[in-house]
């Protein structure tokens, strides 16, 4: 089968895509910039096709032989603009563009909507579900909850409040109940809908065994990772003070915080539906969701990340238009060495940030993600995906990596933190084994030439203590 893939570089498209692959599906993955997409993939049934679902005429790459589409796409994390809109745009364009091909059927994965007073967020996804309804094609509705996985945004704010805080004061929204549902099943789920004609129209609530509130979430996962935590409920947390507690605690954008907030207030617990049954699906409780998620991340084969997905916005018409460094009206920090073990050096530089930090003044660092994170930016609290590998794309801690190539000995990273300016940071290793270490920045105005100014003492030993013991 001939399947249309979109929201391929986000976290679900990304754990569906080898399960597709696997079962000897052709698929098309729809990317709003190449680049940003690696295809690691050794398969002839995996093509790429460069769309934008807000561009009508954009969808024209996309192949008329398709016979199943999966609408993927969600935009609640954007910093930028009115989300509602813009998921209304997409999807309409979606289904216009769709219904003129071979299509008879699209999977929509949803959020659970049960309840008469729903979130800005839930609403739009109700929208969207409407709209795609509409249409000359079969659409087969999957609703989710909190989807716990490694590398999911649900389960990275759950770590990141359990793991941080031994005591904690939360709003009363954590007395709000859900069913929260293994990404494992998630997968199955979406894999398992494909051409049965008895989920055609229909739509189903999906769910793990578990329904729990959100202070049972967090307590069973301090137990299982054997911490333990007390957890005081206030009544007196507003909506916008509960957001700012999730944007300075965990990895989240405040844009993000905001919308799960008021999401979370809503409760989201499954309707009974057969689906499980029919497609042979074995739930997995919310502990051993959480166990198979670590064994992952222990075992670092995190396929995908949230994280990844979250930017500032700066990249909105793609990552290409910053490959090409500038050299004209910028300051640069140029410094070389020649390397004892170019092979050591480089696997040092494929596990900067994260955990491995900076290789030197990590606490100034800190401070400058803290100050970045202040001033709204993204901070340093994004880390990465995999403490080895890295992809063109990702996320690494406050930048966006444009070039990951350890043929050619590089590594180019833009900088994504709030700057009166342009940033990139750059690694290149030479035949003769030289390792050339480049900070540019493209200042804005005079306020950009006084930033770059006022760091370049901190730049000198700690960009030349980086290159030293790179």
């Amino acid at each position: 089968m001939k399947i249309l893939l979109t929201g391929v570089t986000g976290y679900i498209a990304q754990r569906l895509l080898p399960v597709l692959l696997q079962q000897g599906h052709q698929v098309v993955c729809c990317v709003r910039d190449k680049s940003r997409f690696n295809n690691k993939y050794d398969s002839p049934n995996i093509s790429i096709v460069e769309t934008d679902f807000l561009d009508k005429d954009s969808l024209q790459n996309i192949p008329n032989d398709i016979d199943l589409a999966y609408y993927l796409i969600h935009s609640m994390a954007t910093e930028e603009g009115d989300f509602t809109s813009m998921e209304q745009t997409c999807a309409v364009n979606f289904k216009d563009r769709i219904e003129q091909t071979n299509a008879k059927q699209v999977v929509y994965l949803s959020g659970i909507v049960n309840e008469n007073a729903l979130s800005k967020h839930l609403s739009s996804r109700k929208n969207v579900e409407h709209i795609l309804s509409q249409s000359t094609f079969a659409l087969t509705t999957l609703r989710a909850g909190i989807i716990v996985g490694s590398g999911s945004a649900s389960f990275e704010i759950i770590r990141d409040l359990v793991e941080k805080l031994p005591v904690m004061i939360a709003p009363r929204w954590l007395k709000t109940k859900c069913q929260p549902i293994a990404i494992r099943n998630v997968v199955e789920f979406l894999s398992g809908v494909v051409g049965k004609t008895e989920t055609y129209n229909k739509t189903y609530d999906i769910g793990g065994p578990d329904i729990l509130n959100y202070k049972e979430m967090l307590l069973r996962f301090a137990k299982v990772r054997g911490l333990k935590r007390r957890i005081g409920i206030v009544p007196v947390m507003t909506p916008k003070i509960s957001s700012y507690w999730l944007y300075f605690v965990t990895a989240t954008s405040f844009a993000l915080a905001k919308n799960l907030v008021n999401s979370m207030k809503v409760e989201v617990i499954c309707k009974p539906n057969n689906l499980a049954s029919m497609l042979g699906i074995e739930l997995i409780d919310y502990d051993t969701s959480i166990k198979l998620a670590f064994d992952k991340i222990e075992q670092n084969q995190v396929l995908s990340s949230w994280k990844d997905a979250q930017t500032s916005g700066i990249f909105r018409n793609g990552l290409l238009q910053y490959i090409e460094v500038p050299v004209n009206g910028c300051f640069k920090d140029v410094r070389k060495r020649k390397m004892i073990d170019p092979k050591n050096t480089l696997d040092k530089i494929w596990a900067l940030g994260g955990r491995t930090g900076w290789y030197y003044g990590n606490w100034l660092w800190e401070i400058r993600g803290i100050i970045d994170q202040m001033a709204g930016g993204v901070g340093m609290r994004r880390g990465r995906r995999s403490a080895t590998e890295i992809r063109a794309g990702e996320a690494l801690d406050f930048w966006r990596v444009l070039i990951a190539s350890k043929q050619e000995k590089r590594l180019l990273l833009y900088a994504e933190m709030k700057l009166p300016g342009e940033a990139w940071l750059e690694f290149k290793m030479d035949d003769d084994n030289v390792l050339t270490q480049t900070a540019t920045f493209r200042p804005l105005g005079l306020w950009g030439r006084i930033y770059w100014y006022a760091v370049l003492p901190f730049h000198g030993f700690i960009f030349r203590g980086l290159i030293n013991n790179l």
